[in-house]
């Protein structure tokens, strides 16, 4: 199933909690890695931008990591059906 991109300033962007991105972050180095995707050190930042909580790869907001789980998701569940 495809997504369509999430905004920066989803609303949805503000209910995320450091420990809900780690655990994301977690699922990105693990998807993310098998594909070349490499963040050892992205971690739930201690900035925020219009009280959203910023990722640490470059203060990416969380819309951001989320989309890119998305397509990682898209992928891996488009290989299990090529199989």
């Amino acid at each position: 199933m495809n997504h369509p991109p999430i905004a920066p300033d989803d609303p949805r962007m503000l209910d995320y909690t450091a420990p809900q991105i780690t655990t994301l972050l977690g699922e990105l180095h693990r998807r993310g890695l098998r594909r070349g995707l490499l963040w050892g050190s992205a971690s739930a930042g201690e900035t925020t931008l219009d009280g959203r909580l910023l990722v640490d790869f470059g203060n990416a907001p969380v819309s951001t990591l989320l989309n890119l789980l998305h397509l990682l998701r898209d992928l891996d569940r488009n290989e299990a059906w090529e199989r």
